[in-house]
């Protein structure tokens, strides 16, 4: 007898947080064409050449960041799942990963000769620290267990973006390339939804842990966070060589390690809070984006501030909810 194909119904939800997740990543659905990059041409031909250097080679790194998690991440995590909601929505976050990733070249095509994009992700695909970063999370992902895979995840998607989120929220946050840094707000908005909604799917399967496994995990897991913080200070410093942020964007990137952490519901790792990051790009997130019109409900703007562990604007995760990683 052939086996029993099941089909999806979302009238019989096993956990309500499939459901809200899936609800608030589709009425924030948004692509790259509908941002007029264009707008920001003036504000980028008067940044200086070394400038420019950063703003380019910042988006390549984000750009390989989001391939590894549109081609990799999420076809990793649905081996995984506790339910049939679950593939839906890690479907929807790997469309979305997809977009982002084709969002940067929106923006090179926008600011960049093809001879700079060139440069750009030659670059990218052969810088060391680049490379190390996503080697190791993608060695998670195809030799990783269930939930080594989601603290990957939720590592890259909180922590690892934010030393490349961290240069258009700084010209945001001074009144420049603000149709860019609108891109980047999305994409920040949808990390987190991400980085909560796999971190409380880490969450349940933890909990269900003997403590002697929940503690190996753990030191597994910092092992990993200050690997990675080690790799990001060096990655840092290549791409900042050219600048005097560097130890601002280090800061900006310890207290989102700690957000990763929070999603993961562990203890954090780093004395630093949003008062240590720099104000201005504290503020070049909490700015109400330029381009609601365009989006309605979408544009609306983010705080980062206001994410906290398994919270996120409109919903709040709970662990209590039965079953098991399959």
């Amino acid at each position: 007898m052939a086996k029993q194909y099941i089909a999806i119904n979302w009238n019989a939800i096993e956990d309500e947080v499939d459901k809200a997740t899936w609800e608030k990543l589709t009425e924030q659905f948004w692509l790259d064409t509908r941002i007029p990059l264009s707008n920001d041409l003036d504000d980028w031909r008067s940044l200086s050449p070394d400038e420019q250097w950063v703003v380019g080679h910042v988006f390549g790194g984000l750009t390989l960041l989001d391939t590894l998690q549109s081609q990799d991440g999420m076809a990793s995590l649905r081996q995984n799942i506790r339910t049939q909601q679950e593939t839906a929505v890690l479907n929807n976050i790997q469309f979305m990963e997809s977009v982002h990733a084709k969002s940067y070249s929106s923006i090179f095509s926008t600011l960049n000769t093809p001879a700079e994009i060139d440069e750009i992700f030659d670059w990218t695909n052969h810088n060391e620290h680049l490379q190390y970063k996503a080697n190791k999370i993608n060695d998670i992902y195809h030799n990783g267990s269930a939930l080594q895979k989601k603290i990957a995840s939720v590592f890259l998607e909180t922590f690892l973006f934010y030393s490349g989120f961290f240069t258009p929220l700084y010209y945001l946050g001074n009144n420049k390339l603000t149709n860019v840094a609108e891109i980047i707000k999305l994409i920040i908005r949808d990390e987190s939804v991400h980085g909560t909604y796999i971190g409380y799917k880490f969450q349940l399967g933890f909990n269900e842990l003997p403590e002697a496994e929940q503690q190996k995990l753990q030191d597994w897991m910092y092992d990993l966070l200050y690997d990675l913080y080690e790799n990001e200070e060096k990655y840092t410093n290549d791409l900042y060589a050219k600048t005097k942020w560097t130890d601002e964007v280090l800061t900006f990137l310890r207290y989102n390690a700690n957000k990763a952490l929070m999603n993961l519901g562990q203890e954090t790792a780093f004395p630093d809070t949003a008062d240590d990051v720099n104000p201005i790009v504290m503020n070049g997130i909490s700015t109400s984006t330029a381009n609601h019109d365009f989006f309605s409900q979408v544009g609306n703007g983010y705080r980062l501030g206001q994410v906290e562990a398994m919270q996120d604007d409109d919903y709040t995760f709970s662990t209590e909810d039965e079953g098991h990683d399959k």
